[in-house]
């Protein structure tokens, strides 16, 4: 079993920054990649970035190049920065660690963008 906690969720103007953090805890070396997924209101939940225990790292064609996803081992712990934040990057982002053959999801953080 794997437990996730996110945090970092809040309200932002456009242009802003966040920093969405995701602590893990439970069985840890079962984890092969960790991430953030986001679900705006009416419609499907879509991956935003992950990252690997290799430290690979994927992220979503609309936050390339305005988000870095990182990790402190140490810390059991996957960060998300996200700059230049738009109006269309509102939704409840969730923290995901995917060790086979499950999926873990966190609880979910919210993150709004606006004036």
């Amino acid at each position: 079993q794997v437990q996730l906690v996110g945090s970092g969720g809040g309200l932002v103007q456009p242009g802003g920054s966040l920093r969405l953090s995701c602590a893990a805890s439970g069985s840890i070396f079962s984890i092969v990649s960790m991430g953030w997924y986001r679900q705006a209101p009416g419609k499907q939940r879509e991956l935003v970035a992950i990252i690997t225990s290799g430290g690979s790292t994927k992220y979503a064609d609309s936050v390339k190049g305005r988000s870095t996803i990182s990790r402190d081992n140490a810390k059991d712990t996957v960060y998300l920065q996200m700059n230049s934040l738009r109006l269309e990057d509102t939704a409840v982002y969730y923290c995901n660690a995917h060790a086979p053959p499950r999926d873990y999801w966190g609880q979910g953080t919210q993150v709004t963008v606006s004036s």
